[in-house]
């Protein structure tokens, strides 16, 4: 007899995990639409024997929503990697990933590896190669730190055309060599304050020992700074502590519809109408440069495509939350038309009360990171959401997904401008 699927799936990107009568999970798949990737296996008459057999073992099913493709590929093969399924073959014992690690080692080496072997502070995982190896040859170049295994009183020619430590040379000086290290991880730490602290202190330090040439070079990283920060943001990838933060908060959430959910965000945020679309704001900007907002909308809990909107921040030019909140929710509602039920800002009292100004009349609220909370006309010290249930669940993934489309508009917007 032919098995049959047990629960109804979002058509949606994601993740399904197929487990036995004993909830080992014996296979995990992603998919662009989870409804119709998962439909498939039972669906389709003549099956391999791989499918076949999984088919016999199924029992249940579970299954995890993401915001994109992207994101389904690195959680399943996180999840492939921790529940070791036995009908997962090709990514059940291979390294898909590159990480970037700087060796444990009286004289530490930047290098790139597909798993953690290496004593030493690693990067990543970067999900795509080419962006792994773009960082890693620019960190190579920028900071000077391939080593060489020549001996040569003058250096080697890689060292005259500025691609080798300097190592080679009889004078190097190791201690030179390990502050560049240092400077190259906090690049990838993304802490622009600990890199221009160290920088001017260095800078000040060779200085005072009449050390000038090294003091220009470290002077051209000062000056420099924010193209290497941002040369670095538009490849590196974080996606796994952001997809492991996601998960963990929405592993349980599949999106509502009817007026149940409708009902339930009209009662906790205590309004006098059904709650059926809700748009989110978000602000993104590196160092007060390339800054730009968001607004994504979600209908009866689903994301709704034809409502997303980009906005390049016009009325600034430095970094002001308020006032680059103010412009988007301006432009958004410039009819004054298409108003939701809710409208929900990223951030705390201060971006409320900035969009509150523009729209008095309209249900505003924000959410403040920290704690999850929301604060409103009604909760103006705060309320606690609780992210096990709908409400919570979903207003956290429509923040998220703000959160997202405007990180990823920014990254292509500076890519752009350092093309």
């Amino acid at each position: 007899m032919t098995k049959t699927m047990k629960k109804s799936l979002p058509d949606l990107p994601g993740i399904y995990l197929f487990k036995d009568a004993e909830g080992t999970v014996v296979y995990i798949g992603k998919a662009k639409s989870l409804k119709k990737r998962v439909s498939s296996y039972f669906q389709n008459k003549q099956q391999d024997l791989k499918t076949e057999l999984l088919l016999q073992a199924y029992d249940d099913l579970d299954f995890i929503v993401t915001h994109n493709e992207t994101e389904a590929l690195l959680l399943e093969t996180q999840l492939v990697q921790k529940h070791q399924p036995k009908f997962n073959i090709l990514l059940k014992d291979g390294q898909p990933f590159l990480y970037i690690v700087f060796t444990k080692a009286r004289l530490p080496e930047i290098s790139l590896v597909r798993n953690k072997k290496l004593q030493g502070t690693y990067f990543g995982p970067f999900l795509h190669k080419q962006q792994a190896r773009k960082v890693f040859h620019y960190l190579l170049r920028t900071f000077k730190l391939n080593l060489c295994s020549k001996r040569i009183e003058n250096g080697c020619l890689e060292y005259h055309l500025g691609l080798c430590a300097g190592n080679c040379r009889s004078d190097f000086d190791q201690n030179d060599y390990l502050f560049r290290i240092e400077l190259a991880q906090d690049v990838l730490h993304r802490n622009h304050k600990s890199f221009l602290k160290n920088l001017k202190e260095k800078i000040k330090e060779y200085s005072n020992t009449l050390e000038f040439e090294k003091a220009r070079t470290l002077n051209r990283y000062a000056e420099n700074f924010e193209t290497i920060f941002a040369t670095i943001e538009t490849h590196f990838s974080d996606k796994k502590y952001e997809l492991q933060e996601y998960a963990a908060t929405t592993k349980t959430y599949v999106p509502p519809v009817g007026e149940d959910i409708a009902k339930q965000l009209k009662e906790f945020f205590e309004l006098d109408h059904l709650v059926r679309s809700i748009d989110c704001f978000d602000i993104s900007h590196f160092q007060s440069r390339n800054i730009v907002g968001s607004c994504v909308r979600f209908t009866d809990a689903k994301p709704d495509k034809n409502n997303l909107r980009r906005f390049n921040i016009k009325t600034i030019e430095v970094q002001n939350d308020y006032a680059a909140l103010q412009e988007i929710v301006s432009r958004r509602y410039r009819d004054g038309k298409n108003i939701p039920d809710l409208i929900v800002i990223d951030g705390g009292k201060g971006q409320l009360s900035a969009v509150r100004a523009i729209l008095p009349d309209a249900p505003v609220v924000s959410l403040a990171k920290r704690e999850e909370t929301i604060y409103s006309p009604q909760f103006p010290e705060g309320k606690r959401l609780d992210i096990k249930t709908d409400v919570g669940r979903l207003i956290i993934a429509l923040r998220d997904y703000a959160h997202h489309f405007a990180i990823s508009f920014h990254r292509l917007k500076r890519a752009k401008s350092n093309a």
